[in-house]
């Protein structure tokens, strides 16, 4: 039974506690927040965990270090925890700044512990089937990658406690959102290039983007493309397509798996109950699996900064970056 310490205790922060005291082989006993009230929020959820009196001290009692914390403070937690030996698991994104995240990347690299990073969907059913069936030849040639994503507003509702996630520092729908849908995309295409991208911003300077328009490539020459938005009256939409010569599959929503061969896309299977809860059983099943040193599914951190690489060139970037 690993200990765990959860530094951050935002909505993320409490939604790991909650399934990861659900769980048969984590502990998540020691907490840490600066902000008092996120640590009153926590307490009251999980009655058997104590709130700490500084990181340092639950990261000394801990196995695995969990950090939910914002990005910009992560990497002095994180150097912290490896060079204590403690395995480490980081929320998404890897980082905000390319020169500091390699930075941190290479300090990582030297420590022999478990690291990974939670893209939820890297231990899905939906990612290992679309593999399979890329491996099997049943959706014949996969010719591209659409991926939409448009909100009424931004952050989303449940997000609203998260408050930095709405200003362009370190927030915004591209490093939160469309980052899982590139790693799904590297998953299956394997890496890819940067070919045209054009971020909308406010006239406020410090809030993040309201609409995304790019195009990659992958290595084989596949196109991906992304149309992203915020505003107006509508349902969230959140919709991965792999294009096949024979099939294609579709991802809405992180876990409505659906096939189409021509017709309209049929679910592949029934939608769980509570979504979240499988996704994050899968995960922490596998992130038991990578402490133990056996295979597993999860994000490793060079696939993690892979993607912080593409979805800060979207972000800076205007027009062509390539012929």
């Amino acid at each position: 039974m690993a200990k765990v310490a959860i530094i951050g205790l935002g909505i993320m922060g409490r939604r790991m506690l909650m399934h990861m005291r659900l769980h048969d082989n984590f502990e998540p006993d020691y907490l840490w927040d600066p902000d008092p009230l996120a640590c009153q929020e926590a307490g009251k959820l999980d009655l058997k965990s104590k709130i700490m009196s500084t990181a340092t001290e639950a990261i000394e009692l801990a196995d695995l270090v969990y950090l939910a914390c914002p990005p910009a403070v992560r990497e002095t937690y994180a150097i912290e925890a490896v060079s204590s030996g403690k395995a480490l698991f980081l929320e998404k994104p890897f980082g905000i700044c390319i020169k500091d995240s390699e930075i941190l990347l290479n300090r990582l690299k030297r420590y022999n512990v478990p690291i990974a990073v939670n893209f939820t969907q890297a231990s899905g059913a939906a990612l290992a089937d679309l593999i399979n069936a890329k491996k099997s030849g049943e959706m014949g040639t996969l010719i591209g990658v659409d991926i939409i994503v448009t909100y009424p507003n931004w952050p989303r509702q449940w997000q609203k406690d998260a408050d930095w996630l709405r200003f362009r520092a370190e927030g915004g729908m591209t490093r939160e959102v469309i980052s899982h849908f590139l790693f799904f995309t590297e998953r299956v295409l394997g890496p890819l290039k940067l070919v045209f991208a054009n971020a909308t911003f406010p006239t406020d300077p410090s809030l993040c983007e309201t609409a995304v328009l790019a195009r990659l490539k992958s290595g084989e020459g596949q196109p991906v493309t992304i149309l992203a938005t915020v505003g107006g009256v509508q349902p969230e939409r959140q919709e991965f397509t792999i294009k096949g010569t024979r099939s294609s599959r579709r991802v809405s929503d992180f876990h409505k798996d659906a096939i189409s061969e021509g017709e309209n896309f049929v679910s592949l299977r029934e939608a769980p109950k509570d979504p979240r809860a499988v996704s994050l059983k899968t995960q922490l099943d596998n992130l038991s699996l990578h402490m133990k040193g056996e295979a597993n599914l999860l994000a490793t951190i060079d696939e993690a900064f892979r993607v912080q690489q593409l979805v800060e060139s979207i972000l800076t970037r205007s027009g062509d970056i390539e012929d």
